[in-house]
């Protein structure tokens, strides 16, 4: 083998976890402290009113309307956890995957909080 082709081969495995590097530390910069969740969620209330927050941050936990929600789409680039109570408290959570939505069951509580996986 020759002593170019073996620099080309030490460059490209350099370059390959150079890459890896960079996107594992961007990925983990998505959910550090400031930063948003690009993308909106939207929910629907018992009033059938639609709202949709645009981009909001992944920190903490996001109060929904007054009566809660019946039906929540995640457009953002991260999962969200659903809540029955205001403060992202208790039981009778559901997980909702990014670009996935969820209805609640008839007769079930609305939900009334969210807070980001990260």
């Amino acid at each position: 083998m020759s002593v170019t082709a073996t620099v080309h081969r030490r460059r490209r495995r350099l370059g390959i976890a150079a890459g890896a590097s960079l996107l594992v530390l961007a990925a983990s910069g998505c959910s550090g402290l400031g930063r948003t969740a690009v993308g909106p969620v939207t929910y629907t209330t018992d009033r059938e009113a639609v709202i949709m927050v645009n981009s909001p941050s992944v920190r903490g936990c996001h109060r929904m309307a007054p009566t809660g929600a019946r039906e929540v789409e995640n457009g953002t680039l991260i999962d969200i956890i659903l809540y029955r109570t205001r403060d992202c408290t208790g039981g009778g959570t559901t997980y909702v995957a990014t670009t996935f939505s969820d209805v609640t069951a008839p007769g079930s509580l609305p939900w009334r909080s969210y807070r980001f996986v990260h």
